[in-house]
């Protein structure tokens, strides 16, 4: 009686808000043995209750979502799935987005422009275990960078709930309390709330210092 080898399957899920560049990645994806796309997101929120819902075996993270940034998307994902294997794609190569997704859960980080090839080696590489960024960036620069500026265990922006990080994310990049209320389903007035919460915890008193700390702590992502 033969014993017929069977290949393991590797779960996706694509999160961009994009349908062009989850078209593209779900084209270059299902052509590889064993890989088997279970699903796509185009927001955040809609991310993390799929993740929440499918455990995929990896998550393929666009850094820029319409909603909440990647890097918080990252840190709910590891808290609702730690055995889901996350690979950020993105445009941006600066060092303190790389670093604050490292630090939130990543285990690679591919910059868009990469040649197809290199997804699907990093998604390989994070499969067995093994950290991966794409060039130009470098690993051993990375873990440098991130034992120079650990964060203090006392980092207040560590010390947010989940609902003032998503208020702070959404202010900081510039929405105002209504579309905030809008797009979390809750009142102006709990928006209100949450500001001033995260306001007082991290010791802001304006917009300008808020999005300065955004900027500072590698939280807020800038187009174009």
């Amino acid at each position: 009686m033969k014993a017929q080898a069977r290949l393991s399957v590797t779960t996706i899920v694509i999160a961009d808000d994009h349908p062009v560049v989850r078209q593209g990645l779900q084209s270059l994806l299902s052509q590889e043995p064993g890989f088997r796309i279970i699903g796509e997101a185009s927001n955040a929120l809609k991310t993390i209750e799929m993740v929440k819902r499918l455990k995929p075996t990896v998550l393929i993270l666009d850094l820029m979502m319409p909603d909440i940034n990647g890097m918080e998307v990252t840190r709910r994902v590891k808290k609702y799935s730690p055995q889901t294997h996350i690979l950020i794609l993105s445009m941006y190569s600066n060092e303190a987005y790389v670093l604050e997704t490292l630090r939130n859960g990543a285990e690679g980080y591919v910059l868009k422009d990469s040649p197809g090839n290199i997804l699907l080696h990093a998604i390989r590489e994070v499969l067995a275990g093994r950290r991966y960024l794409s060039p130009p960036l470098s690993e051993r620069a990375m873990d440098i960078y991130i034992q120079a500026i650990k964060p203090s265990d006392l980092d207040p922006y560590e010390m947010l709930t989940t609902r003032e990080r998503d208020v702070f994310n959404m202010a900081a990049a510039g929405h105002s309390n209504a579309e905030i209320a809008k797009r979390l389903s809750i009142s102006i007035r709990t928006v209100e709330s949450h500001r001033a919460n995260f306001m007082r915890k991290i010791g802001l008193h304006n917009q300008t210092e808020l999005v300065r700390y955004a900027l500072q702590r590698g939280i807020l992502l800038l187009k174009g």
